[in-house]
Protein backbone atom coordinates (compact mmCIF):
# COMPACT_ATOMS: atom_id res chain seq x y z
CA UNK A 1 0.00 0.00 0.00
CA UNK A 2 1.57 3.37 -1.04
CA UNK A 3 1.46 5.84 1.58
CA UNK A 4 1.44 9.78 1.00
CA UNK A 5 2.62 12.07 3.42
CA UNK A 6 1.48 15.96 2.84
CA UNK A 7 2.81 18.56 5.14
CA UNK A 8 0.85 21.89 4.40
CA UNK A 9 3.20 24.91 5.84
CA UNK A 10 1.61 27.79 4.93
CA UNK A 11 0.51 30.20 7.97
CA UNK A 12 -2.92 31.28 5.30
CA UNK A 13 -4.84 28.22 6.99
CA UNK A 14 -7.59 27.96 4.76
CA UNK A 15 -6.70 30.45 2.49
CA UNK A 16 -3.77 29.44 1.24
CA UNK A 17 -2.56 28.89 -2.12
CA UNK A 18 0.17 26.58 -1.55
CA UNK A 19 -2.13 24.14 0.73
CA UNK A 20 -4.96 23.89 -2.01
CA UNK A 21 -2.64 22.90 -4.48
CA UNK A 22 -0.52 20.60 -2.61
CA UNK A 23 -3.88 18.42 -1.60
CA UNK A 24 -4.86 18.62 -4.63
CA UNK A 25 -1.84 16.75 -6.12
CA UNK A 26 -1.66 14.64 -2.59
CA UNK A 27 -5.52 13.25 -3.94
CA UNK A 28 -4.46 12.89 -6.98
CA UNK A 29 -1.52 10.72 -6.80
CA UNK A 30 -3.94 8.58 -4.11
CA UNK A 31 -6.18 8.17 -6.69
CA UNK A 32 -3.82 6.27 -9.30
CA UNK A 33 -2.63 3.62 -6.54
CA UNK A 34 -5.64 0.93 -5.03
CA UNK A 35 -5.51 1.36 -1.78
CA UNK A 36 -3.26 3.97 -1.32
CA UNK A 37 -3.44 7.16 1.91
CA UNK A 38 -2.89 10.60 2.49
CA UNK A 39 -1.39 11.13 5.98
CA UNK A 40 -2.19 15.15 6.42
CA UNK A 41 0.31 17.13 8.66
CA UNK A 42 -1.41 20.75 8.50
CA UNK A 43 0.99 22.83 10.28
CA UNK A 44 -1.08 26.05 10.24
CA UNK A 45 -3.65 24.47 12.47
CA UNK A 46 -1.99 22.03 14.19
CA UNK A 47 1.79 23.51 14.63
CA UNK A 48 4.94 21.27 16.59
CA UNK A 49 6.39 23.25 19.07
CA UNK A 50 9.27 24.99 18.28
CA UNK A 51 12.34 22.54 19.79
CA UNK A 52 14.19 24.16 23.18
CA UNK A 53 16.15 22.69 25.77
CA UNK A 54 13.85 19.73 26.84
CA UNK A 55 14.49 18.24 22.91
CA UNK A 56 18.00 18.84 23.04
CA UNK A 57 18.75 16.98 25.98
CA UNK A 58 16.17 14.14 24.91
CA UNK A 59 18.21 13.48 21.61
CA UNK A 60 21.52 13.06 23.41
CA UNK A 61 19.99 10.41 26.67
CA UNK A 62 18.84 6.81 26.77
CA UNK A 63 15.07 6.73 27.23
CA UNK A 64 15.06 5.91 30.69
CA UNK A 65 17.14 8.78 31.47
CA UNK A 66 14.75 11.63 30.39
CA UNK A 67 12.48 13.42 32.18
CA UNK A 68 8.93 13.61 31.81
CA UNK A 69 9.06 17.15 29.87
CA UNK A 70 12.29 15.41 27.61
CA UNK A 71 9.97 12.60 27.18
CA UNK A 72 7.23 14.53 25.28
CA UNK A 73 9.28 17.01 23.50
CA UNK A 74 10.93 13.54 22.13
CA UNK A 75 7.70 12.15 21.42
CA UNK A 76 6.36 14.78 19.25
CA UNK A 77 9.69 14.53 17.46
CA UNK A 78 9.06 10.57 17.15
CA UNK A 79 6.14 10.45 15.58
CA UNK A 80 6.19 13.05 13.11
CA UNK A 81 9.83 10.82 12.17
CA UNK A 82 7.43 7.72 11.87
CA UNK A 83 5.59 9.50 9.74
CA UNK A 84 8.25 10.67 7.38
CA UNK A 85 9.59 7.50 7.35
CA UNK A 86 6.42 5.50 6.69
CA UNK A 87 5.81 7.11 3.53
CA UNK A 88 6.74 6.36 -0.08
CA UNK A 89 5.45 9.98 -1.22
CA UNK A 90 6.30 14.00 0.22
CA UNK A 91 4.38 16.91 -0.66
CA UNK A 92 5.44 19.99 1.06
CA UNK A 93 4.07 22.90 0.22
CA UNK A 94 4.52 26.84 1.77
CA UNK A 95 4.29 30.56 1.55
CA UNK A 96 7.37 32.28 0.75
CA UNK A 97 8.30 34.53 3.82
CA UNK A 98 11.01 36.61 3.95
CA UNK A 99 12.44 35.19 1.61
CA UNK A 100 12.33 31.51 2.70
CA UNK A 101 10.09 28.73 3.96
CA UNK A 102 7.17 29.59 6.69
CA UNK A 103 8.49 29.01 10.70
CA UNK A 104 6.01 26.14 11.24
CA UNK A 105 7.34 24.09 8.36
CA UNK A 106 11.20 25.09 9.73
CA UNK A 107 10.20 23.80 13.13
CA UNK A 108 8.76 20.28 11.19
CA UNK A 109 12.11 20.09 9.78
CA UNK A 110 13.55 20.86 13.04
CA UNK A 111 11.93 17.26 14.35
CA UNK A 112 12.15 15.42 11.95
CA UNK A 113 16.07 15.68 10.78
CA UNK A 114 16.91 13.43 13.59
CA UNK A 115 20.42 11.93 13.96
CA UNK A 116 20.14 8.05 14.43
CA UNK A 117 16.65 7.85 12.64
CA UNK A 118 17.10 10.20 9.44
CA UNK A 119 20.01 10.53 8.88
CA UNK A 120 23.43 9.11 10.28
CA UNK A 121 27.43 10.35 10.46
CA UNK A 122 29.51 7.92 8.67
CA UNK A 123 33.73 8.65 8.26
CA UNK A 124 32.66 10.08 4.64
CA UNK A 125 30.35 12.28 5.99
CA UNK A 126 26.31 12.42 6.65
CA UNK A 127 24.32 9.94 5.36
CA UNK A 128 20.70 9.81 4.66
CA UNK A 129 18.48 7.36 6.03
CA UNK A 130 14.55 8.03 4.61
CA UNK A 131 15.64 6.77 1.26
CA UNK A 132 13.43 5.73 -1.86
CA UNK A 133 11.30 8.27 -1.51
CA UNK A 134 9.64 10.91 -4.24
CA UNK A 135 9.01 14.36 -3.30
CA UNK A 136 6.98 17.48 -3.62
CA UNK A 137 7.37 21.22 -2.97
CA UNK A 138 4.81 23.53 -3.31
CA UNK A 139 5.96 27.19 -3.23
CA UNK A 140 3.48 30.05 -3.31
CA UNK A 141 4.92 33.87 -3.75
CA UNK A 142 3.34 37.13 -4.45
CA UNK A 143 6.64 38.02 -6.29
CA UNK A 144 8.60 36.21 -8.73
CA UNK A 145 11.44 34.05 -7.69
CA UNK A 146 11.85 31.26 -9.93
CA UNK A 147 13.65 33.02 -12.33
CA UNK A 148 15.07 36.68 -12.98
CA UNK A 149 16.01 38.95 -10.59
CA UNK A 150 14.39 37.66 -7.48
CA UNK A 151 15.45 34.13 -8.33
CA UNK A 152 18.99 35.43 -5.78
CA UNK A 153 16.69 36.17 -3.31
CA UNK A 154 15.04 32.74 -3.22
CA UNK A 155 16.15 30.86 -0.46
CA UNK A 156 13.21 28.65 -0.05
CA UNK A 157 13.61 26.08 -2.71
CA UNK A 158 17.29 25.43 -2.41
CA UNK A 159 16.97 25.31 1.87
CA UNK A 160 14.07 21.92 0.87
CA UNK A 161 16.11 20.40 -1.57
CA UNK A 162 18.81 20.46 0.75
CA UNK A 163 17.38 19.24 3.86
CA UNK A 164 15.38 16.37 1.42
CA UNK A 165 18.57 15.13 -0.11
CA UNK A 166 20.53 15.42 3.41
CA UNK A 167 17.61 13.11 4.50
CA UNK A 168 18.38 11.02 1.90
CA UNK A 169 15.06 12.07 -0.44
CA UNK A 170 16.79 13.75 -3.79
CA UNK A 171 14.13 12.80 -6.09
CA UNK A 172 12.28 16.12 -6.21
CA UNK A 173 9.92 18.30 -8.16
CA UNK A 174 8.48 21.69 -7.41
CA UNK A 175 5.23 23.43 -8.21
CA UNK A 176 5.10 27.79 -8.14
CA UNK A 177 2.78 29.73 -7.42
CA UNK A 178 4.16 32.58 -7.68
CA UNK A 179 3.42 36.85 -8.98
CA UNK A 180 -0.10 36.51 -7.08
CA UNK A 181 0.65 39.76 -5.77
CA UNK A 182 0.33 41.26 -8.88
CA UNK A 183 -3.21 41.91 -9.32
CA UNK A 184 -6.54 39.41 -9.76
CA UNK A 185 -5.29 38.38 -13.43
CA UNK A 186 -1.94 37.17 -12.43
CA UNK A 187 -3.31 35.63 -9.19
CA UNK A 188 -5.42 33.27 -11.87
CA UNK A 189 -2.96 32.74 -14.05
CA UNK A 190 -0.61 31.26 -11.58
CA UNK A 191 -3.32 29.48 -9.89
CA UNK A 192 -4.29 27.82 -12.96
CA UNK A 193 -0.63 27.27 -14.46
CA UNK A 194 0.28 25.34 -11.02
CA UNK A 195 -2.88 23.59 -11.01
CA UNK A 196 -2.14 22.20 -14.22
CA UNK A 197 1.21 21.39 -13.13
CA UNK A 198 -0.33 19.26 -10.70
CA UNK A 199 -2.20 17.51 -12.79
CA UNK A 200 0.49 17.03 -15.07
CA UNK A 201 3.22 15.32 -12.67
CA UNK A 202 0.28 13.62 -11.30
CA UNK A 203 -0.03 11.43 -14.42
CA UNK A 204 3.65 11.16 -14.50
CA UNK A 205 3.74 9.45 -11.12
Amino acid sequence: MSSILLVTGSTRGDDSLSSKIARQLADDLAAKTTGASVVERDLSHAPLPHIGADFSAAIRLAPEDRTPAQAEAIAVSDAAVDELLAADTIVLSTGFINFGISSILKSWIDHVARAGRTFQYSENGPVGLATGKKAYLVIASGGIYSSGPGAALDFAEPYLRSVLAFLGVTDVETIRIEGIAYGPEAAEKAISEAGEKARELARAA
